[in-house]
């Protein structure tokens, strides 16, 4: 299989199999100290324990175990390769004839495996997911996203603009609205009213003590009245942009959100790019720390497994560190997220690097 050896596939069982099980014995705790948290809230809502079960913890599963991915591909890399140190194996496999380097082949198979898991999990499995697991949240525990936002500029499209003073989202209520619409030649439409609200049934927009202005070559003519009913080309959900949003986008619908939002303007597209970069850049960790991991447990120290796995889960929880850290620089600092994602996976690529070279051959 691949030219794969005995021992690459003991390495690989070893490394999946102690990854799978810690993983999965830690959501079980997760989901324990979960129910009891939120037992109250399943109780005083009248959550159904068909829906709780397979709707809320299934849905939930996914998305924690990435989560937690690239730390327990680190925890598991270390726990066991730090026993076959201790139990002289890899002086056995290197005194075998087997290079350091050919040594570390299944442990690149199986972080590729992990990372492609992840990446797969994140851009294409978790969306869904996350979808019936925020609607659970919505009706039995969470109260619905709100919005009372000030000031909104819009592009809907090219020459095409829009403004609220004010939208309220349980009302679905702006206040001070006016469209406006160019063309090369100039302002050729500017329509204003002191209130629109959203029809939910006829899907259309309600205008009160509204005017419109049309510019023509022949002059101008203006219409007035106190309320009518128009179709637009927005609803009240483009008023409501929540970032929590883009966990239920997969990477395409992601790509096409940004787009249509850095094209209206939206001050939210630095976050919406900082998920997507995060999906590409966060699978590629579990590759880096598998290699930190074997350099740091391959060499037989006093202390063993302790001595390795307190070191290890410092630098886990650095590379964790710094990868938020620089998610807040792309946030609110002047940083490209894709630079911000890829600067904590090239530091610890460089320190994978010295370690590997250091690592007894």
């Amino acid at each position: 299989m691949l030219g794969l050896k005995k021992i690459d596939i003991y390495i690989i069982r070893k490394f999946l199999g102690t990854y799978f099980y810690s993983i999965l014995l830690l959501t079980v705790i997760i989901i324990i100290f979960d129910i009891s948290e939120k037992i109250d809230d399943f109780i005083e809502k009248d959550a159904p324990l068909k829906a709780i079960i397979f709707q809320y913890y299934f849905n939930f599963i996914p998305y924690f175990v990435n989560m937690f991915s690239s730390l327990f591909t680190f925890i598991a890399v270390v726990y066991f390769t730090s026993r076959m140190a201790s139990n002289t194996e890899i002086v056995a496999i290197l005194n075998a004839g087997i290079s350091f380097w050919r040594f570390l082949l299944p442990y690149l198979i199986s972080g590729i495996f992990l990372s492609v898991l992840s990446f797969g999990l994140m851009n294409y499995v978790i969306p869904y997911t996350n979808r019936d697991l925020r609607a659970f949240e919505k009706r039995y525990i969470k109260n619905p996203f709100k919005s009372n936002e000030m000031n909104m500029h819009m592009q809907l499209e090219p020459g095409t603009y829009v403004y609220l003073e004010n939208f309220n989202s349980t009302a679905k209520i702006g206040y001070r609205f006016s469209l406006e619409k160019f063309d090369s030649t100039g302002l050729k439409l500017k329509l204003k009213a002191e209130s629109i609200t959203w029809d939910s049934i006829q899907n259309r927009w309600k205008m009160t003590n509204y005017m419109i202005r049309r510019f023509r070559p022949q002059g101008e003519t203006i219409y007035q009245g106190k309320e009518t009913d128009t179709v637009m080309a927005f609803t009240p959900a483009d008023f409501m942009v929540d970032i929590e949003n883009a966990k239920t986008m997969t990477y395409n619908q992601l790509n096409k959100f940004i787009t249509q939002e850095e094209m209206r303007g939206s001050t939210l597209t630095g976050q919406f790019s900082l998920e997507k970069y995060k999906r590409l850049t966060f699978p590629f960790a579990n590759l880096v720390l598998t290699f930190i991991g074997v350099a740091l447990s391959s060499r037989k120290v006093r202390g063993g497994i302790g001595m390795h796995l307190g070191l290890g889960i410092g630098i886990a929880f650095t590379f964790i560190l710094l990868l938020q850290i620089s998610s807040v620089f792309a946030i609110f600092g002047n940083l490209p997220a894709w630079i911000a994602l890829w600067i904590p996976n090239i530091i610890y690529s460089i320190v994978a690097i010295i370690l590997l070279r250091l690592a007894p051959k």
